[in-house]
């Protein structure tokens, strides 16, 4: 072999040791890419339809009333925002139209794409106030938010893709109460006597759906006022609330507020009452419930255990059927 070719065939070796060398090297993990964005139209309610609406008003279109619900004053707005952003004004909210849509924000920033975000990091978990001031409490849950997905920019800066992962649909789950009220320890406990959870809050504390479907009230001698809110096949029961915000037959999504926590029914103190089942077997929903707390996505609820979540030894009366 010649010298010049030995050469090159030394180099080339190199290089090629040197890549695998860099793809051996432990590095930062690679960033998560975000999910898919939603798309809304006239017809649609819930509180992606409020961050619509809010993020519209912020850009201008003063007459439109964040109430969550997508009607002719909302179509009209999004079509007019579409024709002055060079897009189909077709009324439909998707992905084209949320990148021109959205307002990136950080720290400081006031107005209602604030409350828009203050929003969307409560059904995410987050028991910020929606003031429309992006101050330190609402910077350290964007960053909390932004850490636990992997998202590729770091900070508190609300960028278009933090957007994009604030009201994408994939994952929607939320947890039934604010982060802040209670401990990640308070969600891990048994029940007294059947698979259930009981959650100590004061009366009167935000009660949220965990996820989205739809609502049937319940009042009786049991439960107290409650809500079940149903999602392909599964139910989410709330038991002892104060009151009701959700009524029958509306639809609700994520980490919406769906009513007030209370003492009513067969309740021995103020606490809310958190009951999955599938569709008539009840499940145990402390699993569930800690996968949402910890930022991950929840098991599915047809595989939660039917036991080990109670005091089986538990004195008082069994209330499997009066608890729905």
């Amino acid at each position: 072999m010649s010298t010049s070719l030995l050469r090159r065939v030394t180099a080339t070796l190199v290089a090629t040791l040197a890549g695998i060398v860099v793809l051996l090297a432990p590095g930062a993990p690679a960033s998560a890419a975000p999910p898919t964005w939603p798309t809304i139209n006239e017809g649609d309610s819930g509180i992606t339809v409020t961050t619509a609406q809010l993020l519209l008003r912020q850009r201008g279109a003063t007459s439109v009333t964040a109430d969550g619900i997508f009607g002719p004053g909302t179509d009209a707005a999004v079509r007019a925002f579409q024709s002055a952003n060079g897009l189909t004004n077709d009324g439909y909210v998707g992905p084209l139209t949320w990148v021109k849509l959205v307002v990136p924000a950080a720290e400081g920033a006031t107005g209602d794409h604030v409350r828009a975000i203050q929003g969307q990091l409560n059904r995410h978990g987050f028991g910020v106030d929606v003031d429309g001031i992006f101050g330190p409490g609402t910077a350290a849950a964007v960053t909390s938010f932004k850490t636990a997905r992997g998202a590729a920019s770091s900070g508190s800066t609300v960028d278009v893709e933090t957007w994009q992962w604030l009201v994408a649909y994939g994952g929607q789950f939320a947890l039934p109460l604010a982060k802040s009220a209670l401990p990640r320890s308070e969600y891990d406990d048994p029940h007294h006597d059947y698979p259930a959870l009981d959650l100590p809050v004061g009366s009167g504390t935000s009660a949220y759906a965990i996820t989205g479907g739809t609502v049937s009230r319940v009042d009786d001698s049991s439960c107290g006022r409650g809500i079940i809110i149903t999602s392909n096949g599964i139910r989410y029961i709330y038991c002892h609330l104060s009151n009701w915000v959700a009524t029958s037959g509306a639809t609700v999504s994520a980490g919406q507020l769906v009513g007030y926590t209370g003492n009513t029914g067969n309740s021995t103190g103020p606490h809310l009452h958190i009951g999955i089942k599938t569709p008539s077997t009840s499940r145990c929903p402390q699993s569930f419930l800690l996968a949402i707390y910890d930022g991950r996505t929840p098991p599915n609820p047809a595989t939660l255990p039917t036991t080990g979540c109670f005091y089986t030894s538990f004195a008082e009366p069994y209330y499997e059927d009066g608890h729905l």
